[in-house]
């Protein structure tokens, strides 16, 4: 039988200005803050007295932190009066000796923020996180420390990083928590583990351990599931408050019924209410309908149940951070993460935004603040976009190489340390093949095919081809270029490895070496030491290319979107700072968001690593306004 608790705290500390008023009746000469469950009258209590939130999901990684505070601020005023936010561990942890706490990792200096705007916080640190992030947020070195590490159980060689990741975070972390003070009131343990194969009792209460002996009793630990009851039984845990995620057009009541039956007290909550959905390249933009979206918040609240909106403010997956989706196929996800949110990726407020301010505030008092408006955009016109290097000249590799060597069996990404990006595989072919000779490889995740520096063809995990016709008998040397288009996030397979595997032609593995080449692409700073000129368009037959033009902003930089219309599929770069992928010809993402701060006044330049096709008049622009193309609505099961 499952175990439940109260959380008790009475801790008594300095005042913050976000809980001013929630003390100002009090007597006593300091306040008391804590947060706990009122089993007996099924509510919260924050600071002893009832409390119900209404939050608002907004992933600190997903936009610069210059815009941390407008994001948040504009929450508050929609009526929110917390934040969630997920911990993305390998932003933090990018290897295993390195750690991240400062600019864009700075979660001390969100949380603050958030505080400071007047929001509580629920803290989703994983170590899982999915997020529809790269590997679901876990660090690709992972895969390489151990042969067969299992992530997300309880093996003692994930369990060793798993702690130390959790100590470095959560020491930060501690004087934030509501107990002492600081707007951190629910933490949150692994991340819908009831959707996961493994159901590790031992681990859910590993991680319970580790947490609680830093948190104590000063915020309140829960998990989060999908409204299945196999996915509540496998995800709650002994101790920790378990709570439930559903979308619109379903029965409010017979989810939190199925709640009730593995949180028997306490108040009703979902902690992902989704506001839209996510989107993967080939598909249609997913959207969820505002009048269906907001008669079920007002349904929710009316039962005084405590709402998640996820997302809030979606934002961008800027450079190669999007994961995918598996199951019955390998499917990428879009740049950008903007979700059909109520702030737009460039966080302006839509329709959605002040329906939402308007049903919240039939339950509870609206802040006094000014309410936001669509901020301007720059239209920058046209850009002529020049050829200037080719992927493969050994100038340019010279570039970019992260990693090189000779292989025996084609290395995957992870062991070369390439957590994302492009990898070159390079090989002999074998004499007297036949006409035509057959290659087949399974690949991760995209192959652009090489026979002596020609264009052959195209291997797709997605569209699960696996073979390709060699045409020329006579040829010599075979070139496979690899992209990574993101690990798996959500599922059960997390090891997800990238690369080449099994290359057979005509039946038989190959025999001869590999020529390994891997390149991050993280940074595209070197090119501007490269003088190769060329002259392209159309199809690249021989190989990526990149592209460079300059433009000018003669005033105070705007938010604007390139449009990559006609052209083929690629990456992106502003001033160095990596946009994302692009591939308007699959879709449905048309144009890539630059944010103002990726700008300066004067000149700006622009680089694009195109891998296959350059639009023929060699311009791309830019625009006021995104475009995802075709939109659909996101029908949720009952």
């Amino acid at each position: 039988m499952l175990k439940f608790f109260t959380f008790t705290l009475v801790l008594i500390i300095s005042s913050t200005s976000l809980t001013e008023q929630s003390n100002e009746n009090r007597n006593d000469s300091k306040p008391v803050y804590g947060f706990e469950v009122d089993n007996e009258h099924n509510q919260f209590l924050l600071d002893g007295k009832s409390f119900r939130y209404v939050s608002g999901s907004f992933h600190y990684f997903r936009t610069p932190s210059v815009y941390w505070r407008d994001r948040l601020r504009k929450m508050r005023a929609a009526g929110l009066n917390a934040v969630s936010t997920y911990v993305e561990w390998s932003l933090h942890q990018p290897t295993p000796n390195t750690w991240r706490w400062t600019d864009e990792a700075d979660i001390v200096g969100f949380l603050k923020i958030a505080q400071e705007e007047g929001l509580l916080v629920l803290l989703r640190p994983g170590p899982y996180i999915c997020a529809e992030r790269d590997l679901g947020g876990l660090p690709t070195w992972l895969m390489t420390l151990e042969p067969e590490i299992k992530m997300r159980t309880n093996d003692l060689r994930y369990m060793r990083y798993v702690e130390i990741y959790l100590n470095e975070l959560l020491t930060r972390i501690k004087p934030l928590l509501r107990g002492n003070g600081g707007p951190i009131i629910m933490v949150q343990v692994e991340n819908e583990y009831g959707s996961f194969h493994a159901c590790d009792l031992a681990y859910k209460q590993k991680l319970r351990d580790i947490m609680t002996r830093h948190i104590e009793s000063k915020a309140l630990l829960y998990t989060t599931d999908g409204n299945t009851d196999g996915a509540l039984r496998c995800g709650v845990i002994s101790g920790v408050y378990a709570t439930i995620d559903f979308g619109v057009s379903t029965n409010v009541q017979n989810n939190f019924n199925l709640m009730r039956r593995y949180q028997p007290t306490g108040p009703y909550v979902n902690s992902e209410y989704y506001s839209g959905w996510l989107t993967h390249w080939g598909e249609h933009f997913q959207t969820v309908q505002t009048q269906n979206f907001t008669k079920t918040l007002a349904t929710m609240l009316s039962m005084n149940a405590s709402v998640n909106i996820y997302m809030f403010y979606g934002g961008t997956n800027f450079g190669f951070s999007a994961g995918a989706n598996g199951g019955d196929k390998y499917w990428p996800q879009i740049t950008s993460y903007d979700y059909d949110a109520p702030l737009t990726e460039a966080g302006d407020p839509t329709e959605k935004y002040f329906a939402i301010r308007d049903t919240i505030g039939q339950f509870l008092p609206l802040p006094n603040l000014p309410l936001p408006t669509v901020a301007p955009k720059g239209d920058y016109g046209s850009i002529l976009l020049k050829p200037v290097a080719r992927f493969f000249d050994n100038e340019t590799r010279s570039l970019f190489t992260t990693t090189m060597g000779v292989y025996n069996t084609p290395p995957t990404f992870e062991k070369l340390a390439i957590a994302r990006g492009f990898v070159l595989y390079e090989t002999n072919l074998p004499e007297n093949m036949k006409d035509p000779a057959i290659l087949r490889a399974n690949i991760g995740d995209r192959g652009l095919v090489y026979v002596d520096d020609y264009l052959a063809g195209t291997l797709s995990r997605t569209l699960k081809i696996n073979a390709l016709v060699l045409q020329n008998p006579y040829a010599k040397r075979l070139s496979i270029l690899v992209e990574n288009q993101g690990h798996l996030n959500f599922g059960n397979i997390i090891e997800d490895w990238k690369g080449i595997f099994n290359v057979k032609i005509d039946d038989k593995p190959t025999v001869n070496t590999w020529k390994v080449t891997g390149f991050s692409m993280d940074d595209i700073t070197p090119l501007n030491t490269s003088t190769s000129v060329i002259s392209m368009k159309g199809n690249l037959i021989n190989g990526p290319i990149f592209l460079r033009a300059t433009f000018t902003i003669a005033n105070e930089p705007l938010d604007t979107y390139l449009n990559t219309a006609g052209w083929g599929k690629g990456v992106a770069y502003v001033n160095g700072h990596n946009l994302g992928r692009y591939w308007p010809v699959i879709g449905p993402q048309v144009t890539l968001y630059i944010p103002a701060i990726f700008l300066k006044k004067g000149e700006n330049e622009v680089i694009i690593l195109e891998l296959e096709y350059i639009a023929t008049n060699l311009k791309m622009k830019f625009q006021t306004f995104a475009d995802f193309g075709k939109s659909e609505i996101k029908q949720f099961p009952n």
